[in-house]
Protein backbone atom coordinates (compact mmCIF):
# COMPACT_ATOMS: atom_id res chain seq x y z
CA UNK A 1 0.00 0.00 0.00
CA UNK A 2 1.39 3.04 -0.85
CA UNK A 3 1.90 5.73 1.80
CA UNK A 4 -1.15 8.14 0.28
CA UNK A 5 -3.91 5.72 0.20
CA UNK A 6 -6.45 4.46 2.30
CA UNK A 7 -7.37 0.90 2.76
CA UNK A 8 -11.26 0.39 1.95
CA UNK A 9 -12.73 -2.64 2.59
CA UNK A 10 -16.65 -4.06 1.25
CA UNK A 11 -19.61 -5.66 2.44
CA UNK A 12 -22.73 -5.52 0.54
CA UNK A 13 -26.49 -6.98 1.85
CA UNK A 14 -29.47 -7.44 -0.34
CA UNK A 15 -32.30 -4.72 -0.15
CA UNK A 16 -35.23 -6.71 -0.28
CA UNK A 17 -38.57 -6.37 1.80
CA UNK A 18 -36.73 -8.76 4.70
CA UNK A 19 -34.40 -6.18 4.76
CA UNK A 20 -33.01 -4.90 8.45
CA UNK A 21 -30.82 -1.90 9.22
CA UNK A 22 -27.29 -3.27 10.27
CA UNK A 23 -25.31 -1.61 13.07
CA UNK A 24 -23.16 0.65 11.43
CA UNK A 25 -25.63 1.52 8.67
CA UNK A 26 -26.30 5.41 9.33
CA UNK A 27 -29.80 5.05 10.20
CA UNK A 28 -30.79 8.47 8.20
CA UNK A 29 -29.52 6.57 5.17
CA UNK A 30 -33.29 6.50 3.08
CA UNK A 31 -34.17 2.90 2.79
CA UNK A 32 -33.07 2.40 6.50
CA UNK A 33 -35.54 5.21 7.34
CA UNK A 34 -38.36 2.76 5.24
CA UNK A 35 -36.92 -0.59 7.58
CA UNK A 36 -37.69 1.09 10.40
CA UNK A 37 -41.28 0.94 12.46
CA UNK A 38 -44.35 -1.54 12.20
CA UNK A 39 -44.77 -0.67 8.68
CA UNK A 40 -40.95 -1.78 7.51
CA UNK A 41 -41.88 -4.75 5.62
CA UNK A 42 -44.76 -3.80 3.70
CA UNK A 43 -43.08 -0.03 2.95
CA UNK A 44 -40.43 -2.39 1.37
CA UNK A 45 -42.33 -4.59 -0.40
CA UNK A 46 -44.34 -1.64 -1.84
CA UNK A 47 -41.15 0.34 -2.91
CA UNK A 48 -39.65 -2.47 -4.70
CA UNK A 49 -42.92 -2.76 -6.57
CA UNK A 50 -42.68 0.83 -7.59
CA UNK A 51 -39.44 0.28 -8.79
CA UNK A 52 -40.54 -2.83 -10.99
CA UNK A 53 -43.18 -0.55 -12.38
CA UNK A 54 -41.45 2.15 -13.32
CA UNK A 55 -38.66 0.02 -14.85
CA UNK A 56 -40.89 -1.85 -17.00
CA UNK A 57 -42.84 0.97 -18.30
CA UNK A 58 -39.24 3.01 -19.38
CA UNK A 59 -38.46 -0.53 -20.97
CA UNK A 60 -41.40 -0.90 -22.53
CA UNK A 61 -39.78 -2.65 -26.28
CA UNK A 62 -40.56 -6.60 -26.58
CA UNK A 63 -42.43 -5.60 -23.18
CA UNK A 64 -46.13 -6.43 -23.87
CA UNK A 65 -47.02 -6.91 -20.60
CA UNK A 66 -44.49 -5.22 -19.01
CA UNK A 67 -43.40 -7.66 -16.65
CA UNK A 68 -40.59 -8.74 -18.29
CA UNK A 69 -37.62 -7.33 -15.81
CA UNK A 70 -37.16 -6.56 -11.92
CA UNK A 71 -34.71 -4.72 -10.51
CA UNK A 72 -32.91 -6.18 -7.36
CA UNK A 73 -30.96 -3.79 -5.30
CA UNK A 74 -27.63 -4.30 -2.82
CA UNK A 75 -26.92 -2.16 -0.35
CA UNK A 76 -23.09 -1.73 -0.65
CA UNK A 77 -21.42 -0.23 2.52
CA UNK A 78 -17.69 0.99 2.25
CA UNK A 79 -15.24 1.20 5.35
CA UNK A 80 -11.79 2.67 5.78
CA UNK A 81 -9.36 1.85 7.50
CA UNK A 82 -6.95 4.41 8.14
CA UNK A 83 -4.04 3.35 10.15
CA UNK A 84 -3.79 -0.21 8.85
CA UNK A 85 -4.64 -1.19 12.33
CA UNK A 86 -7.92 -3.87 11.62
CA UNK A 87 -9.79 -1.09 13.14
CA UNK A 88 -12.83 0.69 10.28
CA UNK A 89 -15.11 3.24 10.08
CA UNK A 90 -18.64 2.98 8.19
CA UNK A 91 -17.58 5.95 5.10
CA UNK A 92 -19.39 5.96 2.36
CA UNK A 93 -23.30 3.85 1.26
CA UNK A 94 -24.20 3.61 -1.66
CA UNK A 95 -27.04 1.35 -3.73
CA UNK A 96 -26.05 -1.36 -6.28
CA UNK A 97 -28.59 -2.37 -9.22
CA UNK A 98 -28.80 -5.73 -11.00
CA UNK A 99 -31.20 -6.40 -13.54
CA UNK A 100 -33.48 -9.69 -13.95
CA UNK A 101 -34.49 -10.46 -17.69
CA UNK A 102 -37.43 -12.84 -16.99
CA UNK A 103 -37.61 -13.29 -20.78
CA UNK A 104 -33.91 -14.66 -21.04
CA UNK A 105 -33.41 -15.80 -17.21
CA UNK A 106 -30.28 -13.51 -17.05
CA UNK A 107 -29.38 -10.87 -14.41
CA UNK A 108 -27.01 -8.35 -15.37
CA UNK A 109 -25.14 -5.52 -13.65
CA UNK A 110 -26.90 -2.16 -13.30
CA UNK A 111 -24.96 0.55 -11.71
CA UNK A 112 -23.66 1.07 -8.36
CA UNK A 113 -23.78 4.35 -6.35
CA UNK A 114 -27.75 5.61 -7.10
CA UNK A 115 -27.88 6.62 -3.38
CA UNK A 116 -25.62 8.28 -1.53
CA UNK A 117 -24.43 8.53 2.35
CA UNK A 118 -21.82 9.34 4.27
CA UNK A 119 -21.13 10.32 7.64
CA UNK A 120 -17.72 12.23 6.95
CA UNK A 121 -20.77 14.83 4.71
CA UNK A 122 -23.04 14.52 7.98
CA UNK A 123 -19.93 16.25 9.49
CA UNK A 124 -19.63 19.15 7.30
CA UNK A 125 -23.19 20.04 6.71
CA UNK A 126 -24.18 19.29 10.25
CA UNK A 127 -21.24 20.39 12.17
CA UNK A 128 -18.26 21.63 10.63
CA UNK A 129 -20.56 24.20 8.09
CA UNK A 130 -23.19 25.47 10.97
CA UNK A 131 -20.57 26.30 13.34
CA UNK A 132 -18.20 28.66 10.62
CA UNK A 133 -21.04 30.50 10.39
CA UNK A 134 -22.45 30.68 13.81
CA UNK A 135 -22.74 34.26 14.84
CA UNK A 136 -22.00 35.63 11.57
CA UNK A 137 -24.44 37.55 9.72
CA UNK A 138 -23.81 36.77 6.08
CA UNK A 139 -23.40 32.73 5.26
CA UNK A 140 -19.63 31.10 3.78
CA UNK A 141 -18.21 27.95 3.23
CA UNK A 142 -15.17 27.10 4.89
CA UNK A 143 -11.84 27.13 2.70
CA UNK A 144 -11.62 23.30 3.10
CA UNK A 145 -15.06 22.34 3.48
CA UNK A 146 -15.86 18.86 1.68
CA UNK A 147 -11.74 18.43 0.96
CA UNK A 148 -11.26 15.25 3.49
CA UNK A 149 -14.77 13.63 1.90
CA UNK A 150 -13.60 13.98 -1.85
CA UNK A 151 -10.48 12.32 -1.55
CA UNK A 152 -11.87 9.82 0.56
CA UNK A 153 -14.21 8.91 -2.17
CA UNK A 154 -11.96 9.65 -5.26
CA UNK A 155 -9.13 7.10 -3.40
CA UNK A 156 -12.44 4.71 -2.59
CA UNK A 157 -13.42 4.79 -6.86
CA UNK A 158 -9.48 4.45 -7.74
CA UNK A 159 -8.82 1.45 -5.15
CA UNK A 160 -8.99 -2.07 -6.24
CA UNK A 161 -11.22 -2.97 -4.05
CA UNK A 162 -13.54 -0.59 -6.36
CA UNK A 163 -12.25 -2.53 -10.09
CA UNK A 164 -12.22 -5.66 -8.16
CA UNK A 165 -15.83 -5.42 -7.08
CA UNK A 166 -17.43 -3.09 -10.05
CA UNK A 167 -17.16 -2.87 -13.80
CA UNK A 168 -18.29 1.00 -14.29
CA UNK A 169 -18.02 4.13 -12.51
CA UNK A 170 -20.29 5.43 -10.10
CA UNK A 171 -23.44 7.44 -10.86
CA UNK A 172 -25.50 9.13 -8.31
CA UNK A 173 -28.95 10.50 -8.33
CA UNK A 174 -30.19 13.13 -5.98
CA UNK A 175 -33.21 15.77 -6.35
CA UNK A 176 -33.13 19.04 -7.87
CA UNK A 177 -32.18 22.20 -5.29
CA UNK A 178 -35.45 23.85 -4.16
CA UNK A 179 -33.38 27.34 -4.28
CA UNK A 180 -32.52 27.15 -8.35
CA UNK A 181 -34.69 27.60 -11.25
CA UNK A 182 -33.88 24.69 -14.02
CA UNK A 183 -35.05 25.94 -17.72
CA UNK A 184 -35.53 23.00 -20.36
CA UNK A 185 -33.08 22.64 -23.27
CA UNK A 186 -33.84 20.83 -26.48
CA UNK A 187 -31.28 18.03 -25.74
CA UNK A 188 -33.55 14.41 -25.47
CA UNK A 189 -31.59 11.65 -25.29
CA UNK A 190 -33.93 8.58 -25.44
CA UNK A 191 -33.51 7.41 -21.82
CA UNK A 192 -32.79 10.44 -19.64
CA UNK A 193 -35.04 12.64 -21.42
CA UNK A 194 -35.09 16.63 -21.63
CA UNK A 195 -31.80 18.16 -20.00
CA UNK A 196 -32.64 21.13 -17.98
CA UNK A 197 -29.96 23.82 -17.17
CA UNK A 198 -29.44 25.48 -13.37
CA UNK A 199 -29.44 29.20 -13.08
CA UNK A 200 -26.34 28.73 -10.93
CA UNK A 201 -24.21 26.39 -9.01
CA UNK A 202 -25.58 24.90 -5.34
CA UNK A 203 -23.82 24.05 -3.03
CA UNK A 204 -24.26 19.97 -3.39
CA UNK A 205 -22.88 20.84 -7.01
CA UNK A 206 -19.90 22.44 -5.44
CA UNK A 207 -19.25 19.86 -2.72
CA UNK A 208 -19.79 16.53 -5.30
CA UNK A 209 -17.37 18.39 -7.73
CA UNK A 210 -14.62 18.10 -5.21
CA UNK A 211 -15.37 13.90 -5.15
CA UNK A 212 -14.25 14.43 -8.36
CA UNK A 213 -18.26 14.33 -10.42
CA UNK A 214 -19.48 16.61 -12.87
CA UNK A 215 -23.91 16.88 -12.78
CA UNK A 216 -26.49 17.05 -15.33
CA UNK A 217 -30.65 17.43 -15.16
CA UNK A 218 -32.45 15.05 -17.19
CA UNK A 219 -36.28 14.88 -16.84
CA UNK A 220 -37.08 10.86 -17.70
CA UNK A 221 -40.52 10.09 -19.23
CA UNK A 222 -43.24 9.72 -16.91
CA UNK A 223 -41.37 12.25 -14.56
CA UNK A 224 -42.97 14.89 -13.35
CA UNK A 225 -39.48 17.08 -12.28
CA UNK A 226 -35.76 16.41 -13.38
CA UNK A 227 -33.18 14.68 -11.65
CA UNK A 228 -29.45 15.25 -10.66
CA UNK A 229 -27.36 12.60 -12.36
CA UNK A 230 -23.65 13.07 -10.64
CA UNK A 231 -20.88 10.76 -12.62
CA UNK A 232 -17.43 10.88 -13.91
CA UNK A 233 -16.88 10.48 -17.56
CA UNK A 234 -19.60 10.36 -19.76
CA UNK A 235 -23.32 9.94 -18.87
CA UNK A 236 -24.28 9.34 -22.17
CA UNK A 237 -22.04 7.11 -23.81
CA UNK A 238 -20.88 4.82 -20.47
CA UNK A 239 -24.07 2.92 -20.03
CA UNK A 240 -26.27 0.73 -21.09
CA UNK A 241 -29.98 1.81 -21.53
CA UNK A 242 -30.91 -0.80 -19.25
CA UNK A 243 -28.52 0.39 -17.25
CA UNK A 244 -29.58 4.22 -16.84
CA UNK A 245 -32.88 2.71 -16.47
CA UNK A 246 -32.57 0.77 -13.20
CA UNK A 247 -31.31 4.59 -11.88
CA UNK A 248 -33.98 6.57 -12.94
CA UNK A 249 -36.65 3.59 -11.65
CA UNK A 250 -34.77 2.99 -8.60
CA UNK A 251 -34.07 6.52 -7.50
CA UNK A 252 -37.23 8.26 -9.21
CA UNK A 253 -39.94 6.35 -6.73
CA UNK A 254 -37.14 7.06 -3.79
CA UNK A 255 -38.03 10.79 -4.37
CA UNK A 256 -41.67 10.20 -5.00
CA UNK A 257 -41.38 8.68 -1.38
CA UNK A 258 -39.08 11.49 0.06
CA UNK A 259 -39.62 14.80 -1.75
CA UNK A 260 -43.53 14.27 -2.67
CA UNK A 261 -44.19 17.61 -2.64
CA UNK A 262 -41.39 17.62 -6.19
CA UNK A 263 -41.58 14.00 -7.59
CA UNK A 264 -44.92 13.21 -6.63
CA UNK A 265 -46.42 16.56 -7.72
CA UNK A 266 -49.71 16.28 -9.45
CA UNK A 267 -48.28 18.76 -12.45
CA UNK A 268 -44.93 17.91 -14.55
CA UNK A 269 -42.46 20.83 -14.62
CA UNK A 270 -42.37 22.85 -17.62
CA UNK A 271 -39.70 24.88 -19.50
CA UNK A 272 -39.14 27.20 -16.60
CA UNK A 273 -39.01 25.04 -13.46
CA UNK A 274 -38.35 26.16 -9.72
CA UNK A 275 -38.87 22.93 -6.75
CA UNK A 276 -40.87 24.07 -4.38
CA UNK A 277 -41.18 22.12 -0.87
CA UNK A 278 -44.44 23.75 -0.33
CA UNK A 279 -45.84 22.50 -2.82
CA UNK A 280 -49.19 21.45 -1.82
CA UNK A 281 -50.72 19.96 -5.22
CA UNK A 282 -48.98 16.55 -4.97
CA UNK A 283 -50.32 13.27 -3.89
CA UNK A 284 -48.21 10.98 -1.08
CA UNK A 285 -47.67 7.19 -1.41
CA UNK A 286 -48.50 4.46 0.35
CA UNK A 287 -45.14 4.32 2.30
CA UNK A 288 -44.46 5.88 5.57
CA UNK A 289 -41.05 8.02 5.90
CA UNK A 290 -40.18 10.01 8.18
CA UNK A 291 -38.53 13.25 7.38
CA UNK A 292 -38.42 15.06 10.02
CA UNK A 293 -36.68 12.12 12.38
CA UNK A 294 -34.20 12.26 9.47
CA UNK A 295 -32.83 15.99 9.94
CA UNK A 296 -32.65 15.32 13.70
CA UNK A 297 -30.71 12.20 12.89
CA UNK A 298 -28.19 13.69 10.70
CA UNK A 299 -26.86 16.02 13.21
CA UNK A 300 -26.29 13.58 15.43
CA UNK A 301 -24.20 11.26 12.56
CA UNK A 302 -22.09 14.29 12.30
CA UNK A 303 -21.61 15.07 15.85
CA UNK A 304 -20.63 11.03 15.51
CA UNK A 305 -18.27 11.48 12.55
CA UNK A 306 -16.80 14.06 14.69
CA UNK A 307 -15.81 12.22 17.93
CA UNK A 308 -15.12 8.93 15.98
CA UNK A 309 -13.51 9.84 13.33
CA UNK A 310 -12.62 13.52 12.49
CA UNK A 311 -10.49 14.22 16.10
CA UNK A 312 -9.44 11.01 16.34
CA UNK A 313 -7.42 10.39 13.23
CA UNK A 314 -7.57 14.09 12.55
CA UNK A 315 -3.37 14.16 11.82
CA UNK A 316 -3.22 11.08 9.88
CA UNK A 317 -6.18 12.53 7.85
CA UNK A 318 -4.40 15.34 7.18
CA UNK A 319 -1.02 13.76 5.88
CA UNK A 320 -2.91 11.74 3.66
CA UNK A 321 -5.49 14.13 2.28
CA UNK A 322 -1.95 16.12 0.98
CA UNK A 323 -0.37 13.06 0.13
CA UNK A 324 -3.20 12.59 -2.11
CA UNK A 325 -3.35 13.63 -6.03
Amino acid sequence: MKNKDFTFSIKSICLDENYQPSDNTRITTNFANLARGSYRQANLRNALKMINNSFNALAHWDNLKSDRYSVELEIISVNVDIEDSGKSFPSIEVLKTNIVDHHTNKRTEGIVGNNFSSYVRDYDFSVLLQEHNQGKSTFSIPDDFGELHGKLFQSFVNSNVYKQNFNKTPVICLSVSDNKTYQRTENQHPVLGFEYQPNGSSLTEQYFKKMGLQVRYFMPANSVAPLAFYFLGDLLNDYTSLELISTISTMGTFQKIYRPEIYNANAAAGKSYKPNLKNQDHSLTQIVYDREERSKLGNEQGKFAQEHFIKPYQKVLAQRSANYV
